[in-house]
């Protein structure tokens, strides 16, 4: 079976979840996908990653812009490649883990264009704090893997200020400004595996 990139751009994020009897249900592939992001510092910018991420979608074929997407990472899998640094952005000064160890997203609406690209609106829930959010998707095609899997891949982006989630420690700089940007850039690579 191969589903047309319309009706699969309707799901990206690849981070979903739902309970219709006529929905097919494409599940993350936490293997092959990755959540990033980028932060300013000083002069340049610092990359990341959070480690373990799952997630669902379900969508009827018949209507893809009703699509529900949902998916949760763990906030103490963030991984910058610097364990001190990790360990302070899992202390309270930024993601609490302790207490919030979960970054959710649930959908609220999946809007289709013409082409490969969409929306996905819905909540964003990070250190206890939600917020509604948009994100660009982008479809990246389907089809079989060598195991006869169907396979999906997208890709979402979104920028989000830190600091409406609560993460507000900073350092000013001589120089003026501040040691870490505000805005964070977020980039979702995603692998879907329908499931049978």
């Amino acid at each position: 079976m191969r589903v047309s990139p319309r009706l699969l751009l309707a799901s990206l994020l690849a981070f979903g979840t739902a309970s219709s009897s006529l929905a097919e249900s494409w599940k993350v592939d936490q293997a092959h996908s990755t959540v990033g992001f980028s932060v300013s510092h000083l002069f340049t910018s610092v990359q990341g990653r959070f480690d373990r991420f799952e997630g669902t979608i379900d969508f009827d074929p018949a209507n893809p812009e009703a699509a529900v997407v949902r998916g949760t990472i763990e906030a103490a899998s963030i991984n910058t490649n610097n364990e001190k640094r990790d360990k302070h952005l899992r202390s309270n000064d930024f993601f609490g883990t302790d207490e919030h160890p979960k970054l959710v997203f649930e959908s609220t609406k999946v809007t289709v264009a013409e082409g490969r690209n969409g929306k996905i609106a819905g909540d964003l829930t990070i250190n206890g704090v939600t917020r509604a959010v948009v994100l660009d998707v982008k479809f990246l095609g389907s089809g079989a893997d060598p195991w006869g899997n169907q396979r999906a891949g997208f890709r979402a982006e979104l920028t989000i200020n830190r600091r409406d989630y609560g993460l507000n420690w900073n350092e000013l700089l001589e120089t003026g400004g501040v040691l870490v940007g505000e805005e964070v850039e977020i980039r979702l690579d995603v692998e879907g595996l329908l499931e049978e």
